[in-house]
């Protein structure tokens, strides 16, 4: 039989009361000082790794997979999506890290050119006239021109912008990713104005337009940007924006995602945004005489000789909003300077390579037995892909 009980109430006094409270409250405060301690600590910990693994420098590697290839002198590598894309006057080839086929496409080029943004990128024959429009799973389309190509700039979503040019003549066409004709222009030099280079925003919706003017022997460069979208549409040929420059001349131009333009000079850069109607927002004159300039679509890099140290390059890179973020020194004598896909800078001659960090550090130093081809940035912070004569090789600094 069950047996029923009765809940009773006892009753306390007041003080009581207040001195079991406090002893809870403290008890909480304790607790929550534990937790805090616990998650700062945790925090420190997990900050100074990270600034461990920024600050580090290596001087080896070791192989953690290779792979033998039959390779040439002539080919070009990229990195693609996590891949490996290989490509020379015969042909191009995507492969994964285990070297194991994605994709070929075969062609003829003479000098075979290749653009990207995000997931699709273009292969083009400069001077010749051929377009291949791929995405990560191989060819979309071919463009055949009638025309010399001379620039191809490629959108997110495989809009193609083409600068080509025939005897006093160039033209501009744009082309969707099936090689539909969306718009175009012709320029003639008889003008005394021509076409240097275009700029393709990722959404495929901005052109810039690099014009170089030489009147009477005086050099004026003009930059103009049309919108195809619907705020062009209410514009004369859908221009909206034209700045022009004395004394001036910028040979490359290029748009840094889809609301902001960077012209690049011997002298220095002028970043332009706006999402619809860009316009200069801040121009930085170099210090000296520089030697080269490399970008991504974050940072501009530039190099000088060294003015504290003789035989030695000056490495300076910039943000976006003009501002120095990295500064350091090479006596490497390089054939390439370019930022990685972490944003690292890689210097390298033919058997040499240093690589330094965003934060001014000289990562790496090292000279190879075997000819230098190219370096891939991996996964994490300390693994790399060296490409070399007649080997691929996964590696891990240490």
């Amino acid at each position: 039989m069950a047996v029923k009980t009765d809940f009773k109430t006892v009753a306390a006094d007041s003080a009581e009361l207040d001195e079991l409270n406090d002893k809870i409250r403290t008890h909480r405060h304790k607790n929550i000082r534990r937790v805090a301690i616990a998650v700062v600590a945790f925090v420190v910990v997990l900050v100074g790794v990270q600034l461990g693994f920024a600050l580090r420098s290596y001087t080896s590697f070791e192989v953690t997979a290779q792979i033998a290839q039959q390779d040439s002198s002539a080919s070009k590598y990229e990195a693609y999506l996590g891949n490996v894309l290989e490509y020379n006057n015969d042909g191009i080839v995507c492969k994964n890290t285990e070297n194991e086929l994605i994709w070929n496409q075969s062609f003829e080029m003479s000098t075979p050119t290749l653009t990207s943004c995000d997931r699709y990128l273009a292969v083009y024959d400069r001077g010749g006239t051929s377009i291949y429009i791929i995405a990560e799973k191989g060819v979309v389309h071919k463009i055949e021109m009638t025309i010399p190509i001379n620039s191809v700039c490629i959108a997110s979503q495989g809009t193609v912008a083409v600068l080509m040019k025939e005897d006093n003549v160039s033209y501009v066409r744009l082309y969707d990713k099936k090689g539909k004709e969306l718009a175009g222009g012709e320029f003639y030099e008889e003008k005394e104005s021509f076409p240097v280079d275009i700029a393709l925003s990722s959404d495929g919706e901005k052109l810039a337009m690099d014009m170089l003017d030489v009147t009477e022997g005086k050099v004026r460069s003009t930059i103009s940007f049309y919108n195809f979208g619907s705020v062009g549409q209410n514009e004369i040929d859908n221009n909206v924006g034209t700045y022009s420059y004395d004394d001036m001349f910028f040979p490359e131009i290029e748009y840094m995602g889809t609301d902001r333009m960077v012209a690049l000079s011997d002298r220095g850069f002028i970043i332009f945004e706006g999402k619809q109607k860009p316009a200069p927002k801040k121009e930085v004159q170099f210090e000296g005489q520089m030697q080269s300039v490399f970008h991504n679509n974050r940072y501009i890099g530039v190099t000088y000789s060294s003015p504290q140290k003789e035989g030695f390059w000056h490495i300076k890179v910039y943000d976006m909003n003009g501002n120095v973020v990295m500064e350091n020194d090479t006596s490497l004598a390089y054939s390439r300077i370019e930022f990685l896909d972490n944003n690292e800078i890689c210097v390298r001659d033919e058997y040499s390579c240093e690589i330094f960090t965003i934060h001014s550090i000289r990562k790496f130093s090292y000279t190879f037995d075997k000819e230098l081809y190219r370096i891939l940035s991996g996964g994490d912070a300390s693994t790399y892909t060296f490409i070399l004569k007649g080997e691929i090789d996964e590696v891990r600094l240490r």
